[in-house]
């Protein structure tokens, strides 16, 4: 048996034939599958406007460049999440914070944010954007996040990297019901994939065609975006603005048309795997994922954590023991400030305390829609042995 990823994408014939056939058309790039991407992802989610790009780092910073993110501005985020959370900020000159999680579903604490923003008014120093990260496909408290950003005056920028296919109150993540701009990820690992890709999911109209204009460096085609010039000279396209190359390809599009069609399947297997880890790792010292009953999660990941206080082997020999076993166990994730790079700011150890303490226990282990059952068997018998 080969080695067991903690996760990876299902590609079948379909996916297949549909990029072969973008190969063989007119268009590798800028034509009409994109849009019918974007178009396919919006329905799904119910938003008015996608915006597909190259991944969804690219998302993440287009949306906090269309909010007026810049200098002098702050951002906060979750600790618990892969630095782009917080890079899209850097990238718009503004500074960035950290939000502490909540104990239970390991997502921004409703709380500890709540006091946080009470102090930061106190000081004059509001973020401009919060950016929740739905961890491993399950949603954050986006009522109770909304509810503060109707107080305090901050956008929102849902981070659902983990989370297409998910719902918040028996409704699709990506509505942008309690946010300004969702943002996808289509990594290989991820829901459904482009190979790399990403989009940002909006219900307003300007914010989309502002995204748009900043993933195809500033231009347009559009006649009424264009300024007027000589009628003998010919402008069939202007640089309104300052961009970037984030466009998505046709190939990524057709990949992703492909796979939405089997979206809800992928999360159901995803949903029958967890359980068979619920049951199955009942017994052992060990938290299995938390789910609130407002979230309907897309399993992205299932983390547990290790009860140091009543499992005689430390995090890092249950990890060695599943790595030696070719069991690829993966850590999702080491809060982002304690990062080399952040230190460097000025951030230290114990900033978020529960974040750091969620560190020390916790693992990722294997699921994906094609995780066989006799590989989730030797995941559960061998994390047994590694643990005993």
């Amino acid at each position: 048996m080969s080695a067991i990823p903690y996760g990876r994408q299902d590609i079948n014939q379909a996916d297949i034939d549909a990029v072969v056939e973008v190969l063989r058309s007119d268009f590798l790039t800028q034509g009409p599958v994109v849009p019918a991407f974007e178009s396919e992802v919006a329905t799904y989610c119910g938003a008015e406007h996608a915006v597909a790009v190259n991944s969804a780092t690219s998302a993440l910073h287009i949306a906090c460049f269309a909010l007026g993110v810049g200098r002098g501005d702050v951002v906060w985020t979750s600790p618990i999440t892969f630095v782009a959370s917080a890079n899209c900020a850097l990238y718009c000159g503004a500074t960035v914070d950290f939000v502490d999680i909540d104990p239970r579903t390991y997502n921004l604490s409703v709380e500890r944010l709540a006091g946080k923003l009470a102090l930061a008014e106190k000081a004059g120093k509001l973020p401009k954007v919060v950016i929740p990260v739905h961890l491993c496909g399950q949603a954050c408290d986006m009522a109770g996040i909304n509810a503060l950003s109707q107080r305090y005056g901050f956008k929102i920028i849902e981070d659902a990297s983990h989370a297409i296919g998910g719902k918040y109150k028996n409704e699709p993540i990506g509505n942008c019901r309690y946010s300004d701009i969702t943002v996808f990820s289509f990594h290989p690992v991820k829901i459904i994939t482009t190979g790399e890709g990403g989009m940002a999911v909006t219900n307003d109209s300007t914010l989309a065609k502002h995204m748009r204009l900043l993933r195809s460096h500033g231009i347009s085609s559009t006649p009424a975006d264009m300024h007027l010039r000589p009628a003998d000279e010919i402008w069939n396209y202007q640089q309104i603005g300052l961009g970037f190359n984030y466009r998505m390809t046709e190939l990524q599009a057709a990949l992703g048309l492909s796979q939405i069609g089997r979206l809800d399947s992928f999360v159901e297997k995803r949903h029958l795997i967890a359980q068979r880890y619920d049951n199955e790792l009942a017994d052992l010292p060990i938290e299995i994922p938390w789910q609130h009953s407002d979230s309907h999660s897309s399993y992205h990941l299932y983390p547990i954590r290790i009860k140091q206080d009543k499992s005689a082997k430390t995090q890092r020999q249950i990890y060695n023991a599943l790595q030696a076993a070719d069991i690829n166990v993966n850590l999702h994730y080491i809060p982002v400030y304690r990062q080399p790079y952040f230190e460097a700011m000025g951030f230290k150890a114990g900033y978020c305390q529960e974040s750091e303490q969620y560190h020390k226990e916790v693992l990722s282990i294997p699921l994906y829609p094609t995780l066989t059952v006799t590989e989730q068997d030797k995941v559960i018998r061998v994390l047994r042995e590694a643990i005993a």
